[in-house]
């Protein structure tokens, strides 16, 4: 009989890479697969929704979840925190789905670290200068904001050799079919 196995693949990139347009076509793409629902004390933006896109908390949640050991990983990006819940994660496993994290790059590391068996997946921009232009563009960042993810974006691009594969968004529909391939050859 035929079975897929049950992974967890990680996403990390830039801000402005494509990452989460490329992680909602995987989800579309493999129905019993589950997002991870990251947690952050950041506010939600006008097409954000409690619960489907982050469970957005309080900053003494979060510190309180963290005393009680509740993440599998967390860190403070852009003056605010993320992290991933640990039950979420393990009663999705443990009911046969595999798991998809979009995560900052340190926390992919930390993910790979505690489940070893992981697929880290860096979605690389074309340039910084690309990058940039995709930032300005979309308009959800104050010019102080787009400083700081360019910034990050540097720091961010010299951790993608950690990640098991690199794929560059130089084109969307190139780059979705080249997540895809990596997916069906880990699961199949």
């Amino acid at each position: 009989m035929f079975s897929k196995k049950v992974k967890l693949f990680v996403f990390s990139a830039p801000s402005g890479s494509g990452k989460t347009t490329i992680v909602k076509d995987v989800l579309s793409q493999n129905k019993d697969f589950v997002f991870s629902i990251s947690a952050t004390t950041r506010k939600p933006r006008k097409s954000e929704k409690d619960g489907r896109d982050y469970f957005f908390i309080s900053e003494d949640e979060f510190q309180k979840k963290i005393k009680n050991g509740e993440f599998i990983e967390f860190e403070k990006v852009y003056d605010y925190y993320y992290g991933t819940l640990k039950d979420f994660v393990e009663k999705n496993l443990k009911e046969g789905h595999s798991v998809v994290f979009e995560v900052d790059v340190k926390g992919a590391l930390s993910i790979k670290r505690k489940y070893p068996g992981a697929v880290l997946i860096f979605i690389a921009p074309p340039s910084l200068k690309e990058l940039k232009k995709r930032l300005v563009n979309r308009k959800t960042e104050t010019s102080e904001d787009l400083k700081k993810r360019i910034e990050r974006a540097e720091m961010e691009l010299n951790y993608k050799d950690q990640f098991d594969f690199v794929v560059s968004n130089v084109n969307l529909e190139q780059a979705k079919r080249k997540v895809n391939e990596i997916i069906n050859k880990e699961i199949n």
